[in-house]
């Protein structure tokens, strides 16, 4: 898996109790090994992580180690972004941008 510096890794074994039991929102980003926009995204995400640290947490799923949370949330490409809130998926995006994009879409979240 392409790691983001500073963002944690969750598995289908800790997805319940690291995602939907956060008491602040949570960027998942569902990545994968092979994936290229993923690893243009990995900066970015490391970037937000560092500034948007108090208000969002982010974190990583590799689908291919963890490909039942992937399939319970219906995720087909990689980069897809899902903002959980509240146990919820409350925003879905798929693909890498910029991060002044990603921050503009993620300001109805945070």
């Amino acid at each position: 898996m392409i790691k983001a510096a500073g963002v944690d890794e969750v598995t289908d074994a800790d997805f319940a109790a690291e995602v939907l039991g956060s008491e602040r929102p949570v960027l998942v980003e569902f990545t994968a090994d092979w994936c290229g926009p993923c690893r243009q995204l990995a900066p970015v995400l490391s970037s937000i992580a560092a500034e948007e640290g108090e208000r969002l947490r982010i974190v990583q799923l590799d689908v291919d180690r963890n490909p039942g949370t992937a399939l319970t949330y219906n995720v087909l490409s990689m980069p897809t972004l899902m903002v959980f809130r509240g146990g919820e998926p409350v925003k879905s995006m798929v693909g890498a941008r910029p991060k002044r994009r990603l921050l503009e879409e993620l300001a109805d979240v945070l």
